[in-house]
């Protein structure tokens, strides 16, 4: 199975959002294509049908309560080595408590721990030889970014394609949360 990962999509609107942010980037940078922006729970690598199919069986157990997200703030990784932007997630323990759900179904199939931190973020650009002024420059005009908070009603587990990150990425498969049914509305009044 190619690698996989799970993570959260973005609805159209805020995508669109994310979207309008774009603008040319210093040195040689590219922007992750509208359709693969996401926020990561869990990176699992490349792994084997046989524990591709464990894993999705953990995975299926997860019962945790859809809950709200807001985009919100830029941010850059790499420091003096900008490598790339990403925006920031604000969520309540929900989200927490879904990625650590992840990291246990990997831990039960066998798999190593993710050693790094749970940041959420979505990942808007890579960038390779860009110099950090500019992108200061960049962060400091759109840095004050916010969307429209949405439901999380389900995580998906992706596959990527060969190719550098950032894409593109499948769904290999959805795993709705308890009342994700009703995440596509935003007033709850409006269904009576």
């Amino acid at each position: 199975m190619p690698r996989v990962f799970t993570g959260i999509e973005i609805p159209e609107e805020q995508r669109g959002d994310l979207t309008r942010l774009r603008q040319p980037l210093p040195g040689s940078s590219r922007w992750t294509e509208p359709d693969n922006l996401h926020i990561t729970l869990r990176f699992f690598g490349d792994i084997d049908n046989r524990k591709a199919a464990e894993l999705v069986e953990q995975l299926d157990g997860i019962a945790i309560d859809a809950f709200q997200v807001r985009l919100s703030g830029l941010g850059v990784f790499g420091g003096n080595d900008p490598r790339s932007i990403w925006a920031g997630v604000e969520a309540g323990p929900e989200l927490e408590a879904l990625a650590r759900a992840t990291e246990r179904a990997a831990r039960v199939v066998g798999l190593p721990p993710d050693t790094r931190p749970f940041k959420p973020h979505v990942t808007l650009a890579r960038l390779k030889y860009a110099s950090p002024d500019l992108v200061a420059r960049f962060l400091g005009r759109i840095g004050a970014f916010r969307s429209e908070p949405f439901m999380v009603g389900r995580f998906v587990l992706f596959s990527s394609r060969p190719k550098v990150g950032g894409g593109p990425y499948a769904i290999e498969e959805t795993f709705p949360l308890r009342g994700g049914e009703f995440a596509n509305y935003q007033d709850q009044e409006d269904i009576w």
